[in-house]
């Protein structure tokens, strides 16, 4: 039984404002906290069943996760140069995947904790084949295509109940109880790493009954970004279609491809920003 942890800070237990998480002193804080909470996760997996556990930082720099806190059990993926980004090692080998710490959209719930989609600097909204989707949908179609389903999430409710339209069955531990974009009722760590070890556990051991969710034939991303500037320059993608000043579309064959494709012009749109040979002096 081989689980897939994809580690996420904001829906991580304690936090309530985006300053926790960039402030260096609360940031260290944090860190500590992020591994506690996956721990947790890992400890439920085994408790659960698992014989096996990946865990991949997901979180801004995609490394986070202190290696020498983290349980000797699993295997960490950390670092930021990812063709898989938040899904680097996946593949079919796994029986289910997990979502630890993550969070609400893009303008999705008015009060989820921290929310945005993927990367807040440049994305406004993403759609796939038609339908708004956060990071934990996307990513569950993607995990799908390898038939890996997804069991388990953590973090605020607003959050929860948010992938639970999409994934009714899947298993939920939440953290703290949603305010305000930066604002939060919080469990106490301790009381909230016990849910999650204890919905982990179950989660592992339905797994077998888990449903991966998929999507059939063609796939077409949209991305309304931020920026104008942003949109334009992911056509330097021939694939990639100018909708809107701010909106773009392409169409891949299958899931796995379309996710390295919106990975691929989500990097471009985060070098734009501020333009892309903007701190470059020849």
């Amino acid at each position: 039984m081989k689980i897939f942890i994809s580690a996420d800070m904001e829906g991580i237990s304690g936090v309530a404002t985006n300053q926790q998480l960039k402030t260096p002193s609360e940031y260290q804080r944090f860190r500590h906290l992020m591994t506690a909470d996956v721990n947790a996760a890992i400890e439920g997996a085994y408790n659960g069943g698992a014989t096996a556990v990946v865990v991949a930082d997901g979180h801004g720099n995609m490394s986070n996760l202190l290696i020498e806190e983290l349980d000797p059990r699993a295997t960490l993926v950390s670092g930021n140069n990812r063709v898989m980004c938040q899904l680097e090692g996946l593949d079919e080998s796994f029986d289910g995947i997990m979502f630890v710490g993550h969070h609400g959209r893009e303008a999705g719930s008015e009060r989820a904790v921290i929310s945005h989609t993927l990367a807040g600097i440049c994305v406004n909204e993403m759609k796939i084949n038609g339908q708004v989707v956060g990071e934990t949908e996307m990513n569950s179609l993607v995990a799908g295509s390898f038939g890996v389903p997804a069991i388990f999430i953590s973090g605020d409710d607003a959050y929860v109940a948010e992938v639970q339209e999409t994934l009714p069955s899947v298993k939920a531990a939440v953290t703290k109880r949603a305010v305000d974009r930066f604002a939060a009722e919080l469990l106490h760590p301790e009381v909230a790493r016990k849910e999650i070890r204890e919905k982990a556990e179950e989660a592992v051991k339905e797994a077998k009954q888990a449903v991966p969710l998929q999507v059939e034939g063609p796939v077409t991303f949209e991305l309304e970004l931020k920026g104008s500037q942003q949109a334009m320059m992911t056509t330097t993608l021939p694939t990639v279609e100018l909708t809107g000043p701010r909106s773009i579309r392409f169409n891949c064959d299958d899931m796995v491809t379309a996710y390295k494709h919106m990975w691929g012009c989500v990097i471009i749109a985060m070098s734009a920003t501020n333009g892309v040979l903007g701190s470059v002096n020849a």
